[in-house]
């Protein structure tokens, strides 16, 4: 058999192995089981990759513009602590469920270079519960989060506090809201039965 001829047997093996894989069943989808080693390397290493990618041509803006800091912080408290958290909270119910786990924000040592936080932020990443925020935020709304972001590390409680307080509260720039507006909304009837994670 010549090597063309073994290369197309091995990658026909190699799809119905993959084709037989999956519907086997074998494959554990639930959040609270952890990926495989070798499964979250490639996950890693397609998103990291994916994002180089596509952050190329973004021009980053003056992120310690104070405007666009001040717009951040009411967005992010709005918008991001139940997942990424803030200072003085350490977990959620959202952020415990998460799988992958999103990173505490404002507890991490290691920030995303602008450009990958901006990306991420407006398209989101498939399967893991990262919105695409750029379906109802516009641009400069999202560098605003991007310039509160990499301050975050930096507040203590009353820091972060005193700059949502000085914030605009949850604005969508020249983005359309989604959803009724604040005067309409209803209550949910949800009742969790306790208040621990719920300011």
């Amino acid at each position: 058999m010549s090597f063309a001829k073994a290369a197309v047997v091995v990658v026909v093996l190699g799809l119905l192995a993959g084709v037989g894989f999956v519907y086997s069943g074998q494959f554990d989808p639930a959040a609270d089981t952890p990926h495989s080693a070798p499964v979250y390397w490639l996950m890693e290493s397609l998103r990291h990759r994916g994002i180089a990618m596509r952050v190329r041509n973004i021009e980053v803006p003056d992120l310690t513009d104070p405007e666009l800091v001040r717009s951040g912080a009411g967005n992010y408290n709005a918008m991001c602590t139940d997942c990424h958290l803030k200072p003085g909270v350490t977990d959620s119910e959202m952020h415990r469920g998460l799988y992958p786990q999103p990173p505490a924000l404002a507890a991490t040592t290691r920030t995303l270079p602008p450009d990958h936080a901006f990306w991420i932020i407006k398209h989101g990443i498939k399967a893991s519960g990262m919105p695409a925020w750029g379906k109802s935020l516009d641009d400069p709304s999202i560098w605003g989060l991007v310039a509160f972001v990499q301050k975050l590390p930096a507040l203590s409680a009353g820091d972060y506090d005193a700059a949502v307080a000085q914030s605009r509260g949850h604005s969508h720039g020249g983005a359309a809201p989604v959803g009724p507006p604040a005067d309409e909304e209803h209550d949910d009837g949800h009742d969790h039965g306790h208040e621990d994670d719920h300011e």
